[in-house]
């Protein structure tokens, strides 16, 4: 069951760009605040930029979830390597 389960590294591997790009939203939303609006000008465009964030982080670690996970699955493997059984058991 080890392998259906996410680790911290490959998830950070795979958000390592959408946080990159969560970082240089905040820092441009900081950088253009006009002096004495820091707050007013900053938290709504910082707000929407974790909520997007939020938003693929969730995405991605479903989808990588839902990779293992189906790639442990019995029926995604090819018939010839699953297990062929040798008993016919008849109805009658």
């Amino acid at each position: 069951m080890e392998e259906q389960r996410l680790n911290v590294e490959e998830l950070k591997q795979a958000l390592a760009g959408d946080f990159d790009r969560l970082v240089e939203g905040v820092v441009q939303a900081m950088n253009a605040a006009k002096a004495g609006r820091i707050i007013a000008d900053t938290e709504e465009p910082v707000r929407d930029a974790l909520g997007e964030f939020r938003q693929r982080a969730y995405a991605r670690a479903l989808r990588l979830l839902q990779d293992k996970q189906e790639a442990f699955s019995p029926s995604a493997r090819r018939p010839a390597e699953q297990r062929q059984t040798t008993d016919h058991l008849c109805d009658g």
